[in-house]
């Protein structure tokens, strides 16, 4: 590891090691550039955090990563196919609160019509959404683009939860164009999301699968958690002689010098590099770029990360009434509770949860409900316990718990975040050899990060 004033100039620079900074890294390692990963932790993985406590594993980030195209071509780019873990039958069910009772949503076309999530009220905004006409150019939020489709009961009762499970966000804050693009996009090409989704359907039929059909947008992980999608490509990438990977390794200070950038670390340590990639969330990249330019830092800064725990409960499977066959639980805001949603681990993998037993991921906070995360554990777990007592049938008292905190959890991609990406692509026109990168950008999932560090990297190994 480089000492202050090491005079080596490596080809590129990349800073934080969650998933999209290890994308990039190993795109630039594979491409033959010589490279430096920066990790201001004592792990890389980022939100891929994966804990094993005697037989209960939990993830204190996402659970799942679906097969699409490109994480399929990096399992077997990274020879990690073997190892992934499809999710059982069970997570193609996912249930809704719906008046205090779980119901699950059809997963046929021909279970839909009784389904009383949709309702008359669904229904009718349904049939009418092919004759509504295209919005108002102005940015419309989530809540807005939804209701004016399909009415009001399917944004409630359908959107809102799946909003709340997948950005822990405010619908009525969250921008359409940005949060939701493909739907957006529908609309703008088709005048309706139904005959839009119609057409791409047949679109994609036609053009066949690009995975085989077993893993065909499944969902996966591994024996060993998340994590080990982690660890194998600081493996990859640690293999390579032309890169290197340092953890505890925390970027106070960044600097261009001539034709190059410099990156200080908290222990005076200086690295340096023809190209910078900051894969950091905005806040902490705002920090950095302060003294850079202004102009970089104010509208990463107004990125909103609201706070997200998770509290994971074991119980005896005696003490839930629920059978828990499926892969998990939102909970809309009209049921007036503080959880978001729940998860079923132990219905989805192996040995997530000892024999006899079930584990449950509870989410609370969030954009609308931020404050709950401030108490302390035993008030969240009797929280989570409150709120879905009724809904799982809870009859005992959890044998196993534990809280984790995230207090910038999800960046939320508000009304303007489209603008705010555009004033920073802009605005890193004028310092060549700079990119930024990261889940506050072009999606949060975790195969949205990886393919865009992946893609960002080739770019910069192509300079």
């Amino acid at each position: 590891m480089p000492e202050a004033g090491d005079p080596e100039v490596r080809d590129a620079l990349v800073v934080g090691a969650g998933a999209t900074g290890l994308a990039a890294a190993w795109s630039l390692a594979r491409n033959g550039r010589r490279v430096a990963l920066l990790e201001a932790s004592p792990r890389i993985g980022g939100n891929l955090h994966s804990e094993r406590a005697g037989e209960w594993q939990i993830e204190h980030g996402p659970n799942t990563v679906i097969m699409k195209p490109p994480f399929y071509a990096l399992l077997q780019e990274l020879s990690l196919l073997d190892e992934a873990r499809p999710a059982d039958d069970a997570s193609r069910k996912r249930f809704i609160a719906l008046n205090g009772h779980p119901v699950p949503l059809p997963t046929r076309l021909w279970n839909a019509p009784g389904n009383p999530l949709l309702g008359w009220q669904g229904w009718a905004g349904l049939l009418r959404e092919p004759f509504v006409g295209r919005g108002p150019s102005d940015e419309e939020s989530l809540a807005d683009f939804v209701t004016r489709r399909l009415g009001p009961r399917i944004m409630d009762r359908l959107v809102d939860p799946f909003v709340s499970g997948v950005y822990a966000g405010d619908p009525q804050r969250l921008s359409a164009k940005a949060a939701m693009p493909r739907l957006v996009a529908l609309e703008q090409a088709h005048g309706s999301l139904i005959c839009g989704g119609l057409a791409r359907l047949f679109r994609g039929a036609r053009q066949g699968p690009a995975v085989p059909r077993e893993w065909r947008g499944r969902l996966l992980s591994f024996p060993s958690g998340l994590q080990r999608l982690a660890e194998r490509l600081g493996e990859v990438i640690t293999a390579r002689p032309n890169a290197t990977l340092a953890c505890n390794c925390r970027i106070e200070r960044i600097a261009r010098e001539d034709d190059h950038w410099l990156a200080e670390d908290d222990a005076g340590r200086r690295w340096r590099a023809r190209e910078l990639l900051l894969a950091v969330p905005a806040h902490v990249a705002a920090r950095l770029l302060a003294p850079v330019d202004v102009a970089l830092a104010e509208p990463l800064a107004e990125i909103v990360y609201p706070p997200v725990n998770v509290v994971s409960l074991g119980f005896r499977q005696a003490d839930i009434g629920h059978p828990l066959d499926g892969f998990g639980l939102l909970i809309p805001r009209v049921e007036q509770r503080q959880t978001l949603g729940v998860l079923f681990p132990s219905s989805l993998f192996a040995h997530r949860a000892p024999e006899g037993h079930h584990l449950l991921n509870v989410f609370l906070g969030g954009r609308r409900s931020p404050q709950i995360t401030e108490e302390d554990d035993a008030t969240q777990i009797g929280q989570a316990i409150a709120d879905l007592s009724d809904l799982l049938h809870i009859r005992g008292a959890p044998v196993w718990q534990r809280v984790v905190r995230w207090p910038r959890a999800i960046p939320q991609y508000e009304i303007g975040h489209l603008d705010r990406v555009a004033a920073i692509d802009a605005a890193l026109t004028h310092h060549p050899g700079l990119s930024l990168a990261g889940n506050w950008r072009d999606g949060i999932a975790v195969g949205d990060c990886l393919e865009n560090g992946r893609r960002l990297g080739e770019q910069i190994a192509a300079r």
